[in-house]
């Protein structure tokens, strides 16, 4: 043990005392300083949202607290630069060790490998540990040492990889490290202005921040309602999931001491014969496979934060709307179901997951507008905002993943509503100027008798909007889109002797030798860092990678469709969206422009659109069943939130 050291323990989002790797080993090796810095200017575009920000503030008055009463006191520093914060902090106290835990997210890989760089060369040992994960994404390969692109072979090799129960018991007692370091406090951090105090106030009575809050509310949801949860997590509206997503990003859950506690529960429902408890959960665990898939595809394929990781929409026309992304935002579509949502979201940052794909499959797949637009929105207004399970979800949704939504999928939120809120409860809830519309007519009001609109107070496109746009029209253009996006794909294709494989690169300037082959997979980084440590935080491969595409392409093209047309006079305008994306959501988060690189893709297969409808009941209960089947077998979702 090395008594006199001198450790500093950089805390970002792993805010808990049980269970967090890097505190342990600072604590076993003598005295520490912990330190969290803030530091605006390398968030960039991904400057966290209002709610967000409350919740961070919470949590880190709550890690304080904890520390102060292990003998530690938190630094909190608000800087230009994260790197130059720490170098004064090693300089003020004298430190001989930096100890951190890993982050996964283009961002935070950037950065903390430049970190781990320059203060290696000052001499300094820097340790980095895996407090976030049950597998790092750099243990996970197949048998061949490829990446895996399906979560379904990824989460069965993850499960076989897990071994007894490893967990870093929290130190009984803290040693300050000695020295004079500039700090600031809670309100000096900036994390909240004034502005925003009075909206945020309400979040303090529907939510806890806070590690040891979290532990209790593990106990709630393991103990009383993981049971019921394959039923109850299809219910909208109300605490019907566990609640447990914020706590788990902002690093104040172990998520080895979450997945653990509900693999005891399932072992003991197999061993009782009790079927319910042993789905309800393996769906739940699912759902913490799928957060750390977010973070193993993030790490793997850097750039999926930009564009598609199969970027088989290159050339998808969308429709860069501000006024449709407006009324989106705002809960103004028409569209019962999804307004409350949307208006949900905006009032308290928090809505169901069930919601959260309904709202997003409506963004991409209705309103033809850029995913990124809206991954960005969900990151400056949900309580939870993840940016690696946002990204899973979004491209989930608009079909850029090798197990996703099929792009030319088209849900009706009209038969979701009678679904997942048949008696329109939900939708009163947050849309009062529904809330005396019958059951009935709710989730469809353009259809209501004239009298039943009158009795119920509803004037359609004066106090609420008629719907943006029919759903048979949404089904043509969508059609007609990904049309023209297989007529560019078949020209490029043609003028390309070599383009009949799809390839997929990272965002290094380097991608390996010119002449390596195309097709190779993206296999482990062997990058070193200056570190000491055998759990040393890996960079992703230099290497180039290969992608299988979704499908195979059609000996026939999809025949051209004919009806409604669209009509793109700025074409040109609007197939450079994927050049130059740029999220416009109204917020308190900074804009920042994103990028996003052009490369080859999938094409689609071929489908054929019948415009006769079903009874309403047929396909009401059919989309229920279609995606209830996708929701237990692929556990794909448009956000992880568990």
């Amino acid at each position: 043990m090395e008594s006199n050291s001198k450790t500093i323990v950089w805390f970002r989002r792993d805010l808990r005392i049980e269970d967090n790797p890097a505190l342990a080993a600072a604590a076993r090796s003598g005295s520490v300083l912990p330190v969290f810095i803030w530091c605006p200017k390398e968030e960039g575009q991904f400057y966290p949202g209002r709610v967000s920000r409350w919740w961070l503030k919470q949590s880190l008055i709550h890690l304080e607290q904890s520390l102060k009463s292990l003998g530690a006191e938190l630094v909190l520093i608000k800087a230009q630069s994260t790197l130059s914060a720490l170098t004064e902090c090693v300089e003020a106290v004298g430190a001989t060790k930096v100890v951190y835990n890993h982050l996964y997210d283009p961002v935070s890989l950037v950065r903390d490998h430049n970190i781990k760089q320059k203060l290696g060369e000052r001499s300094l040992s820097v340790q980095s540990y895996n407090g976030d994960l049950l597998n790092e994404p750099w243990e996970v390969y197949d048998d061949d040492g490829k990446v895996f692109t399906t979560f379904d072979a990824y989460w069965e090799k993850s499960l076989r990889m897990q071994n007894e129960p490893v967990s870093h018991l929290p130190p009984w007692r803290l040693t300050q490290a000695a020295g004079s370091v500039k700090m600031c406090s809670f309100e000096e951090l900036g994390l909240e202005n004034e502005s925003e105090k009075s909206s945020n106030a309400l979040l303090g009575k529907g939510w806890a921040p806070g590690w040891s809050n979290a532990d209790k509310a593990l106990t709630e949801f393991v103990e009383n309602n993981l049971l019921g949860y394959s039923k109850d997590r299809l219910r909208v509206g109300g605490n019907s999931t566990s609640l447990l997503s914020p706590y788990l990003h902002f690093g104040e859950l172990s998520v080895r001491k979450v997945f653990h506690s509900v693999r005891m529960k399932q072992i003991l429902w197999t061993k009782e014969g009790n079927s319910v408890g042993e789905k309800s959960a393996s769906i739940y665990l699912r759902a913490i496979g799928l957060r750390e898939y977010s973070r193993y595809i993030c790490f793997n394929f850097p750039f999926t934060h930009e564009r598609s990781l199969l970027n088989n929409l290159r050339f998808f026309p969308w429709n860069a709307d501000q006024t449709h992304f407006k009324a989106w935002r705002q809960g103004r579509t028409g569209y019962p179901l999804v307004d409350a949502g949307m208006r949900e979201l905006w009032a308290t940052g928090w809505v169901h997951n069930k919601i959260r794909v309904i709202v997003s499959s409506f963004f991409v797949k209705f309103l033809l507008l850029p995913w990124q637009w809206g991954m960005k929105y969900f990151w400056d207004t949900l309580l939870d905002a993840d940016l690696e399970s946002d990204i899973i979800g979004w491209q989930y949704i608009s079909g850029s993943l090798p197990d996703g939504h099929e792009l030319e999928r088209l849900d009706n939120p009209e038969f979701q509503g009678f679904n997942y809120d048949p008696e329109g409860e939900y939708v009163r809830h947050w849309l009062p100027e529904l809330a005396r519309m019958p059951a009935e007519w709710i989730h469809h009001p353009w259809d209501a008798p004239f009298n039943v609109l009158k009795a119920a107070g509803v004037e359609l496109g004066i106090n609420y909007p008629n719907p943006l746009i029919d759903v048979d029209v949404a089904r043509d253009r969508l059609m007609q889109a990904i049309f023209i996006m297989r007529e560019k794909e078949a020209a490029v294709n043609a003028s390309d002797a070599h383009g009949t494989v799809e390839v997929v690169f990272d965002n290094s300037e380097n991608v390996g030798d010119s002449s390596a082959n195309p097709k190779d997979d993206v296999v482990k980084g062997k990058v070193p860092c200056p570190s000491s440590s055998s759990y040393d935080q890996r960079v992703p491969s230099m290497q180039t990678a290969c992608v299988h595409k979704k499908r195979p392409k059609p000996e026939e093209e999809t025949k051209k469709p004919n009806d409604n047309k669209l009509s793109y006079k700025n074409e040109s305008k609007i197939s450079n969206i994927d050049g130059d994306l740029c999220s416009t959501a109204e917020s308190s988060s900074m804009k920042k422009q994103m990028t996003v690189s052009r490369n080859s893709f999938s094409v689609p297969r071929a489908i054929t659109i019948s415009h006769d409808r079903k009874s309403f009941e047929e396909e009401a209960s059919s989309q229920k069943e279609e995606e209830t089947e996708t929701e237990v077998n692929s556990c794909k979702t448009g956000k992880t939130e568990l």
